[in-house]
C-alpha cells in the first residue's frame, strides 16, 4: 500500500530525512514516533507527495508516486499538520467539499457528522471552531470517504478523551476493512493500544521499531534515542 525504498530529503538546515526504507501492508497500523524535529512531518509529506525525494522511491498502491494516475489519490486520507478548510464555510459545507474532491457519495458526509458527533456543529463556520472541534472536522474530512490509505500526523492533536476514543475506534475499523494506517504521535500510550507496529524515528533516520510490551513504554523510548545519540556522535569524523 506503501513504502519506501532508501528515500532522502534533506534541507539547508540540515534537517530532512535520510534513507528511509520501510513497508506498509493492507491491514496494517503502523505509529511513527520520535522526538520534534525527527522527521515524522517530512516523511508524511513525502509519502503524499508534498514533497519529493531526492534519493529513492516512494510507492503507493505498488507504484511509483511521479506515475501514480489522479484518480488513485481519492482512495487516501490524510490529515498533515492541520487540517484544510474554508473558514467562512460551515462545517457541512466544508464535509461536502471533501467529499466531491474524493468523488464520495453524498452520504457520507451525513455518516461522518455522525460518527465524529458533529451534529450540533454543523452549520457553525469554520472559523468559530475551537481546535478540538476543528481537529474532528479535519479527520471526518480525511476518512468519511473510506480510504484505502491513511496518513495522520498527530491526529489527537487538541483532542478531548472522548473524541480520542472515537479515533482509536475509526482507525481501528478502517484497518480492519483492510485499509493500511500511517499515523504519528507523541502518546505512546495510545498508539500501542491500536498499532501493529511503532517504528522509531531520530535524527531523520529510521532506528528499528519499538517493543510495546514492556512496562513503561516512554523510558523505553527515550533509552532507544539516547543510544541512538550516542552511536551517532561516536561514528562522526573528530
Amino acid at each position: 500500500m506503501l513504502s519506501f525504498h532508501g528515500v532522502t530529503r534533506a534541507f539547508r538546515t540540515g534537517a530532512g530525512v535520510h534513507r528511509l526504507t520501510f513497508q506498509l501492508g493492507e491491514g496494517e497500523i503502523v505509529a511513527l514516533i520520535g522526538l520534534n524535529g525527527a522527521g515524522k512531518t517530512t516523511l508524511m509529506r513525502l509519502a503524499l507527495g508534498m514533497l519529493r525525494a531526492q534519493q529513492g522511491t516512494v510507492r503507493l498502491f505498488g507504484r511509483p508516486l511521479p506515475s501514480l494516475p489522479t484518480a488513485a489519490w481519492s482512495e487516501v486520507g490524510a490529515l498533515v499538520e492541520r487540517s484544510t478548510a474554508y473558514p467562512e464555510l460551515t462545517v457541512a459545507e466544508n464535509l461536502d467539499i471533501a467529499r466531491r474532491l474524493r468523488g464520495g457519495a453524498r452520504h457520507v458526509v451525513t455518516a461522518a457528522i455522525t460518527a465524529w458527533q458533529l451534529d450540533q456543529l454543523t452549520d457553525r463556520r469554520y472559523r468559530t471552531l475551537s481546535q478540538g472541534n476543528r481537529q474532528r472536522v479535519g479527520l471526518a474530512a480525511a476518512l468519511q470517504h473510506q480510504p484505502r490509505l491513511v496518513v495522520l500526523d498527530e491526529p489527537s492533536n487538541a483532542l478531548d478523551p472522548a473524541s480520542v476514543l472515537l479515533l482509536r475506534a475509526e482507525l481501528l475499523r478502517r484497518a480492519r476493512a483492510g485499509a493500511a494506517v500511517l499515523v504519528s504521535s507523541h502518546h505512546l500510550d495510545e498508539v500501542a493500544r491500536i498499532a501493529d507496529r511503532v517504528l522509531l524515528l531520530n535524527a531523520g533516520r529510521l532506528i528499528g521499531t519499538l517493543d510495546t510490551t514492556g512496562p513503561d513504554l516512554e523510558r523505553a523510548f527515550f533509552e532507544r534515542i539516547r543510544t541512538d545519540d550516542e552511536l551517532r556522535r561516536a561514528q562522526e569524523p573528530a
